[in-house]
């Protein structure tokens, strides 16, 4: 009989092919009610899946990431279900699940109005309350190939011709798609879900192919959990980066260069900020600042293997008969700069910082205000150090990370990324690396989770996650540890003590990601109202008639001889409506002065969404603010 060990390390055992769900009910009728998957073994796979063998045994439910992929997945194979029913028509591409709920591609002659979308919701829950079951099947591929060329639908076609492994479909009532599953065991978990919109997608994300109708939408086991998520889009259409940097003055876009953005006066304060800021903590580090060429021949990207891996996202230039790209990445020529001279084991560790212009040839279709951009401005940096100098290195990057997002009052939370399919390089020196990551995480009492296959090839990475105001996480920061392509491809070396040489170990590591991404997220996260550490307009200085412009005109003297951002308004308006006015702009202060103020040489403080403050004396104001900006508070 097997034996299935459960995650308190219990063991229990079950009649051979005894149904992963049967167990999950011996345990508890709410545990099976509440399970949307087993995973047996560390394979995600449907709760109706026999156990043969001696096995791991967990149950995934909403509260899962692996369980919320499965509901998620469901739901989109539901909503082609739906689809169907309504437009017998409909081809189907691809209906994953993703980071915040689910979409499907489908081809269909009519564009979806809001109108469709709610018919198409109306009809999945028709579907759902039939609780028909979710049921695998094996298929051989040349009878699969018959079913969906019969069905006219070439998109499933060209995915089955690709496919040499086993094929599987899923049948739910009358709707039968090629999935690999899992799914939920029926339809009928499918409980609450919303259409939320549709976009254009080319299939296969090739501008060559059709374009397709992306249907998205989310759903959730309880009702409060879908309207609480609801009120988060709600509010996150509030503080859309794309719409507070038209209303803020940040940066704006425009369709002469897609995918970069312009950045306004003000929004290059926040860029000049966090550059400085940056700066300011990798001096404190010992960094070496570098800057090497944007435009490369492609020998260099022969040499690494990113033009073997990534040639299709770089933008590939013939320059006097030979081929260059623009660099995506700076680590190939950091090694340039190492190798500018001969290095003994005494000069390691070296830390490289470079913050500099990267471009990546991403499709049209995925482009997306600051978040996803085909010009980057990065802060990267490469260190390249002795393998008994690694945890020493890493534990200083953890701190320096932890460091600057408690600044921005994020949330952080690790994975682990461990090595993808086509990883190049000897799989000890992979194992040496994965250990490495995992000791260095650990010592610094990180629980962190791992993420599978998930990364570079040429060695596994730290992935930093942050939690904005709103809730939702963000992937920014990494720590890449390589023993692979800059070391052994650039055969990079160091005079040891025993004078032989010896091959460094190489650190990539960015900490914001990419400047445009990551004012995105803060613009979001603050909502517009960035610290006044950061703010472009510091203080706003409101006389209350034009009598009292003079006065106001030195109060702004005086805060920016101590280098505060300070703006007059000296308009010929109402200072109500000048308050109302600079509330929207979200200066963190307004100072607002008359004859009172003017005899006492003192400014009626005011701060963004708190209101009067009371006043102040000039001196002691100015104190204050920029005690506030030095400390970043």
């Amino acid at each position: 009989m097997p034996k299935v060990t459960l995650p308190d390390k219990s063991v229990i055992e079950v009649e051979p092919s005894t149904p992963a769900v049967e167990i999950a009910r011996k345990i508890s009728r709410s545990l099976a009610e509440e399970s949307l998957a087993a995973k047996i073994n560390g394979k995600v796979s449907d709760l109706n899946t026999p156990i043969t063998a001696d096995c791991e045994l967990r149950f995934l439910t909403f509260e899962d990431p692996e369980g919320r992929e499965v509901y998620w997945h469901s739901s989109s194979h539901l909503m082609a279900h739906a689809i169907q029913s309504l437009f017998p028509e409909a081809k189907f591409g691809v209906g994953p699940a993703i980071d915040d709920g689910f979409y499907y591609d489908i081809d269909i002659d009519k564009t979806l109005t809001p109108a469709d979308l709610e018919a198409i919701e109306n009809k999945m829950h028709e579907i759902g309350e039939r609780n028909d079951a979710f049921q695998r099947k094996v298929i051989r591929k040349d009878d699969a190939l018959k079913f969906f060329k019969e069905k006219k639908d070439p998109y499933k076609v060209e995915i089955i011709s690709a496919l040499d492994e086993t094929i599987t479909f899923y049948s739910e009532g009358d709707f039968t798609d090629l999935c690999r599953g899992p799914h939920v065991p029926s339809a009928g978990k499918l409980k609450y879900f919303k259409l939320l919109g549709t976009s254009g997608a080319y299939w296969r994300g090739d501008s060559k192919n059709k374009m397709l109708q992306r249907v998205y939408g989310v759903s959730f086991p309880k009702k409060k959990m879908l309207e609480d998520h609801l009120k988060m889009l709600e509010e996150a259409k509030l503080r859309d980066h794309r719409k507070l940097g038209r209303e803020l003055e940040l940066f704006a876009f425009h369709d002469i260069a897609p995918g970069a953005p312009f950045w306004l006066p003000k929004g290059m304060i926040i860029f000049r900020e966090l550059e400085k800021f940056i700066r300011e903590e990798l001096d404190k580090l010992n960094y070496d600042e570098i800057s090497t060429p944007m435009l490369v021949k492609k020998d260099l990207w022969e040499q690494s293997g990113h033009w073997g891996h990534y040639k299709e996202n770089m933008f590939i230039l013939d320059v006097d008969e030979e081929t260059y790209s623009l660099k995506p990445m700076n680590c190939p020529e950091s090694t340039y700069v190492y190798r500018h001279k001969v290095r003994s084991y005494r000069d390691l560790p070296l830390r490289y910082s470079e913050i500099g212009r990267l471009h990546r040839n991403e499709i049209s279709g995925a482009l997306g205000g600051m978040f996803r951009v085909r010009q980057i401005t990065m802060d990267d940096a490469h260190i390249y150090c002795r393998p008994d100098q690694i945890l020493s290195e890493i534990n200083d990057l953890i701190g320096l990370i932890r460091r600057v997002y408690s600044l921005f009052h994020f949330e952080v939370s690790f994975k682990l990324s461990t090595k993808p399919d086509n990883a190049m390089g000897d799989p000890k020196l992979w194992e040496e690396a994965e250990a490495a990551l995992a000791k260095a995480l650990e010592q610094n009492g990180i629980k962190y989770g791992v993420k599978e296959k998930d990364g570079a090839f040429y060695g596994p990475k730290i992935d930093i996650q942050i939690k904005d105001a709103l809730g939702r996480d963000w992937q920014v920061a990494t720590i890449q540890l390589d023993f692979v392509m800059l070391p052994e491809r650039f055969d990079l070396t160091y005079i040891d003590v025993d004078g032989r040489p010896k091959r460094p170990v190489a650190i990539h590591r960015a900490v914001f990601g990419s400047f445009e991404r990551f004012v995105g997220i803060i613009t979001e996260h603050f909502a517009g109202a960035f610290p006044t550490w950061l703010s472009p307009v510091q203080t706003a200085v409101l006389p209350i008639t034009d009598n009292f412009n003079d006065y106001a005109a030195s109060v702004v003297d005086a805060l920016k001889k101590r280098g505060v951002r300070a703006e007059l308004d000296d308009r010929n308006e109402k200072v109500g409506y000048k308050i109302r006015e600079w509330e929207t702009k979200k200066v963190p202060y307004m100072l607002i002065v008359g004859q009172k103020e003017k005899d006492s040489g003192t400014v009626s403080v005011r701060r963004h969404h708190e209101g009067d403050k009371g006043a102040q004396k000039l001196p002691d104001f100015i104190a204050s603010v920029t005690k506030e900006i030095v400390e970043k508070n």
